[in-house]
């Protein structure tokens, strides 16, 4: 039977160390909320010693956060350690998490001490932590860059001055996978007393083998991994909590152990992180990244249709998704295509129609990178649905410069009577559109413009596409024609017509 790994989480304290990633109190709470909601079994809420705010905020997640374990970093001296404890007393078996670094390049170049002085203030700290709660954890830093036969005599005095967890950082994301593994193993051999403590780790990700090494050290025995959502953290960051429990969960016939995390509350604390600290998370991020379910190619899309696990190892169910996102590109094949449209409502189109849309779709894709839904529907439109022009351009003059007030005349039919008028805008397109709304009497909100050149050349024919928001509908329209103040203008009415058949056809309903 598989032993339980405790997931240790500090995006709130090493997580808030990435440069820009500052907290303040209420989105510290929230998010302490929200792990806890994960099930995390310990938040390090933060260093209380390090300012006022800290101090409140591990405070305000120690009284008000329950049925979890919350941590306040210390260093190893009695100041931190006190100022610690006033913040976290009133917690749920609340932990002072007390580190002081053990290899000769920190002892030599930052403290100016001795190996013999170091352990003696380690016991020292542990044993006044120990003094509040017995829920004392002690970090030797830069841990894999030291002797681990001192190591080992550290975690055995601490061990014995009170210490229930040691924590053996790769501080500096030195380390390698197999040689990690190694080092814990050594420790568990030759520490005496270890079997009084849980052993833990705390990766960070500089040669990006966070993850690895923290996977390594669990199956040569460790039972505690300290993370972050997102992976954020100092410089490159720490272990990247969703990837190290969804490889425990996917590879269960691989791993040792099991967590407790809710892993369906993956993907909203994801977001919630990158919302609060503004940090993106980067489109082929495992797990989380927006491509992590999104499959492009059309033998992916195929597999995927047919049968999920062919491309799938994980359900994006699990994460939090609703499901995975087929991206319809260049790359994509028919099946793909008839599985979005009978997703939009086109379920009854034949072969020959699906084919004439596929053609369409194809010749899109190599201009664009990406096809949304309603560029799909826009192509049904044009190809298989014979859209009413309940608006047609029938001329348009416009004047426009440096020094001259932009604006434009319009002559329209408009449900068969004709109507014109004239405008001002910021530009001729500008006026252009402002004409139209006026004439047509619609009140559509522009979301999205662009302009290309179908040919080359400065007389080359120009296409104009829009994206229109109407009725709380989007919707796309398409012209072209060598002025691109005409283009742009056929292509509003384009989105307007598409806009005024769906109100007709849903009327018709």
């Amino acid at each position: 039977m598989s032993e339980r790994l405790i997931i240790f989480d500090t995006t709130l304290r090493d997580g808030e160390q990435s440069p820009g990633a500052t907290m303040n109190m209420q989105e510290k709470f929230r998010l302490a909320q929200q792990l806890a909601k994960m099930r995390v079994d310990i938040i390090e809420a933060g260093f209380p010693i390090a300012s006022v705010g800290d101090f409140e905020s591990v405070k305000n997640i120690a009284d008000n956060v329950r049925d979890i374990q919350v941590a306040g970093l210390a260093r190893a001296n009695v100041k931190d350690i006190d100022r610690a404890w006033e913040a976290l007393k009133n917690g749920e078996n609340p932990r002072i998490h007390t580190f002081l670094a053990t290899s000769d390049i920190h002892l030599k170049h930052k403290l100016k001490m001795s190996r013999e002085q170091v352990l003696e203030l380690a016991v020292a700290s542990v044993k006044h932590a120990a003094g509040y709660t017995s829920n004392v954890e002690f970090s030797a830093e830069d841990a894999t860059r030291s002797d681990l036969d001192f190591v080992c005599k550290v975690f055995a005095a601490v061990i014995d001055a009170g210490a229930t967890t040691l924590n053996f950082p790769d501080t500096t994301g030195y380390a390698m996978p197999d040689e990690f593994g190694e080092q814990i193993r050594y420790l568990l051999e030759h520490t005496p007393n270890i079997h009084k403590a849980v052993l833990s780790v705390h990766c960070h990700n500089d040669l990006g083998l966070a993850v690895a090494n923290s996977l390594s050290a669990v199956k040569a025995g460790v039972r505690q991994v300290e993370c972050t959502i997102n992976g954020i953290g100092e410089r490159a960051g720490n272990t990247a909590m969703e990837e190290m429990v969804m490889a425990i969960r996917t590879r269960g016939d691989s791993s040792p152990v099991t967590t407790n995390i809710v892993t369906e509350q993956i993907h909203p604390t994801s977001r919630m992180v990158s919302t609060i600290t503004g940090m993106i998370v980067q489109p082929n991020k495992a797990i989380v990244g927006a491509n992590a379910f999104a499959h492009e190619s059309g033998i992916h899309q195929d597999g995927i249709l047919k049968e999920r696990t062919t491309y799938e190892i994980m359900n994006p169910v699990d994460v939090g998704l609703s499901a995975g996102n087929l991206v319809l590109g260049k790359h994509s094949g028919r099946h793909a295509l008839k599985d979005r449209l009978v997703t939009l409502g086109y379920e009854d189109l034949n072969d020959d129609e699906i084919s004439r849309v596929f053609d369409r779709f194809k010749t899109l894709a190599d201009m664009k990178k990406d096809i949304y839904d309603e560029d799909i529907e826009a192509i049904v439109m044009d190809e298989i649905i014979q859209v009413p022009e309940s608006f047609k351009l029938l001329s348009l003059g416009a004047m426009s410069g440096n020094k001259t007030m932009p604006a434009t005349g319009v002559r329209l039919l408009v449900n068969g009577e004709e109507k014109e008028g004239a405008g001002l805008g910021v530009g001729p397109i500008d006026a252009a559109f402002r004409t139209i709304a006026t004439l047509t009497d619609t009140s559509s909100k522009l979301l999205y413009f662009a302009v290309s050149s179908i040919t080359g050349g400065t007389d080359a024919q120009g296409e104009v596409m829009v994206r229109l928001e109407d009725d709380g509908k989007v919707i796309v329209g398409q012209g072209a024609d060598p002025d691109i103040i005409t283009a742009a203008a056929k292509a509003y009415l384009n989105a307007l017509n598409r806009a005024a058949y769906l109100k007709d056809k849903k009327q018709q309903m």
